[in-house]
């Protein structure tokens, strides 16, 4: 049986920062009971976000900071001829929003994949008692500065890799996730279709089906639908290790 995020409860949705079992990965990370209090007292918990339904729109004007606290979400944007390019997939924990900081408005846009429910912090309201709350405005740097490192993964990721790398790589990226968020990092569904991983990984759909089909053959995983078993993680991480091993060669 796969192990996944658990079913949508609504009454979970009134759970508080304390007692939320993600807490770890979001703002209230390190805050003492004091400051806990101050961050609560902002949050607003939103009405569930069904598959396909937007959170926000790029170009809209900044109004808040989203943190997921079951389900998942997409950003993407509109790449040139009106086709879109998916920037990113965001996990419970996950805080979004971040990329309208520096402008005051969305540079992207956020959307459901999923059943997915949502904490939202009114953005001026966050900055205001940020300034207040030293242990808070340093969480939110921190997460500031993990997302910047997540845009450089990527590239790195889709640099000169190959298509089973930059699969195997994405594979191992959601396992790592999944395992900080207490889910079996070895088996999870996936929420977002193939075509949408093709779109993110710069690949084909054809070319990620085929991905698929070969990771299964060779024995390392195994795929019913959306629904991922790893078999053999050092044989995905080798593959990974591999290609940053010749990168190295060839800058040296």
């Amino acid at each position: 049986m796969v192990q996944s995020a658990a079913p949508l409860n609504l009454c979970l949705l009134k759970v508080s920062c304390a007692e939320c079992s993600l807490m770890e990965l979001c703002l209230p990370r390190r805050l003492d009971p004091a400051e806990l209090t101050q961050l609560e007292g902002i949050v607003r918990h939103r009405r569930p976000l069904q598959r396909g339904e937007v959170l926000y729109r790029r170009g809209e004007s900044l109004r808040a900071l989203y943190a997921i606290h079951s389900g998942s979400i997409k950003i993407h944007i509109s790449a040139p001829g009106g086709s879109e390019q998916i920037l990113g997939f965001h996990l419970p924990g996950n805080l979004l929003g971040l990329d309208g900081c520096g402008t005051d408005s969305y540079t992207c846009t956020a959307t459901a994949l999923e059943t997915t429910s949502i904490c939202e912090l009114p953005y001026r309201r966050l900055e205001s008692i940020c300034t207040l709350v030293p242990g808070l405005n340093r969480e939110f740097h921190r997460l500031m500065g993990r997302a910047i490192g997540a845009e450089q993964a990527m590239l790195l990721m889709l640099g000169n890799k190959k298509a089973e790398e930059r699969l195997a790589s994405f594979l191992l990226n959601l396992s790592r996730r999944h395992g900080e968020r207490g889910f079996s990092p070895l088996n999870f569904n996936l929420s977002m279709s193939r075509h949408d991983i093709g779109n993110y990984l710069g690949l084909a759909l054809e070319t990620v089906s085929r991905q698929f089909a070969h990771f299964q053959e060779a024995g390392w995983i195994s795929v019913d639908r959306r629904e991922i078993s790893i078999h053999q993680l050092d044989a995905l991480e080798k593959l990974v290790a591999h290609s940053l091993e010749e990168e190295a060669d060839n800058i040296a």
